[in-house]
């Protein structure tokens, strides 16, 4: 028992000696510990979810196989060759394995030899599909936070100060009604606009890559990407403007803001400096929610534009029931949306010392 309470104080005394001297290294350690152990236990979910899906890929492929011969009408040697054959495939995949096993082979080779495995459907490696269509996610997504932040941002502050003016009701309810729009009636609207209006094109990606023509490539870029961004937009702006409204009127109705009046300040720097820094908090945690809201809602946009992006490469892994594909996925976009959340708490932590000290040390 002694040797015991020896091991557990020699493990948390150099760590409670790191948290006092380097508080914001200790945050950010615990954050990034938080988010290695979240995406441990969403892969393991998404592998057991997947074992629970009736049938697999090596089911589809065989049932192929049997439809294509003689319109479908296949002998019973010939389906007990093929039930040989779909046995020795699962084996040569793995798929005959507990999906714990599966997972944590794949996890080894994940983490031990980068190495993501091969799709099982195209037999190209995951890696590289997922490469493809990384950038176009992210880029995507981080043009529409950067919009949605720096607008929501600019028209808050404007409008906090127009406050109970017929100008302020009537963006509050265009605000409200756009936050309450659902988004995929949004987007189905714009590509039925695309369609009939023939202004912009019904697809989100060029038709042609960027090494044949970068200036070109950019420019037919915008165009096709305009009706997307604007969903996006549109889909956004709403909840953070009123909620960048409302922490500013907020601010506004405290003691101290008087206080700043009545010393002359000017209203700009009681606006930008004073009042909307003590806004950050909330801003920068809505920013993070909002940024994980774009991945995961990008899906949708990506099938419905034919963007070629990892939402809609996922959307078609788990049509196929492509386990490797669907994993490497689903973990890459969890791990860029908690990515963001660990960078907002550490902005957070940044910004308010109170965090990374602790409501304990004052």
């Amino acid at each position: 028992m002694k040797g015991l309470k020896s091991f557990a104080l020699g493990v948390t005394k150099p760590l409670f000696l790191f948290r006092k001297r380097s508080p914001l290294g200790s945050y950010i350690m615990g954050r990034i510990f938080v988010m290695a152990a979240m995406l441990f236990l969403l892969g393991f979910a998404v592998f057991g979810l997947m074992a629970l899906a009736p049938g697999d890929i090596v089911s589809q492929v065989m049932i192929q196989q049997i439809m294509s011969t003689d319109e479908g009408r296949a002998t019973v040697g010939q389906r007990d060759i093929t039930g040989e054959l779909a046995e020795a495939m699962r084996a040569e995949l793995g798929l005959d394995q507990p999906f714990y096993v599966q997972y944590f082979k794949w996890l080894r080779q994940a983490v031990v030899h980068r190495d993501l495995g091969v799709s099982l459907i195209s037999r190209a490696p995951v890696s590289f599909l997922i490469g493809s269509r990384l950038w176009n996610s992210v880029l995507l997504n981080m043009i529409s936070l950067v919009l949605i932040t720096l607008f929501s941002f600019l028209l808050g502050v404007y409008f906090s100060t127009k406050a109970g003016t017929k100008v302020d009701v009537a963006v509050s309810f265009f605000a409200l009604a756009l936050h309450a729009f659902p988004g995929i009636l949004l987007l189905i609207l714009l590509q039925l606009l695309a369609f009939l209006s023939g202004v912009f094109p019904v697809t989100a990606y060029p038709p042609f890559p960027f090494s044949y023509a970068p200036g070109r490539f950019v420019l037919s870029y915008a165009h096709h990407i305009f009706l997307p961004l604007l969903a996006a937009f549109l889909g956004g702006i709403g909840g953070t403007l009123r909620i960048v409204r409302a922490m500013m009127l907020d601010q506004l109705g405290q003691p101290y803001i008087t206080s700043l009046r009545s010393r002359g300040i000017a209203e700009w720097r009681i606006y930008l400096v004073h009042a909307f820094r003590n806004t950050l908090n909330p801003f920068i945690t809505g920013s993070a929610n909002m940024l994980a809201g774009l991945f995961s809602g990008s899906l949708i946009l990506e099938i419905i534009f034919a963007y070629p992006g990892i939402g809609r490469l996922m959307f078609e892994a788990v049509l196929q029931q492509d386990v490797n594909l669907v994993l490497a996925n689903m973990m890459l976009i969890s791990f860029l949306v908690l990515l963001g959340m660990v960078i907002s708490d550490i902005c957070l932590a940044l910004a308010d010392p109170r965090i990374r000290y602790g409501k304990d040390r004052g």
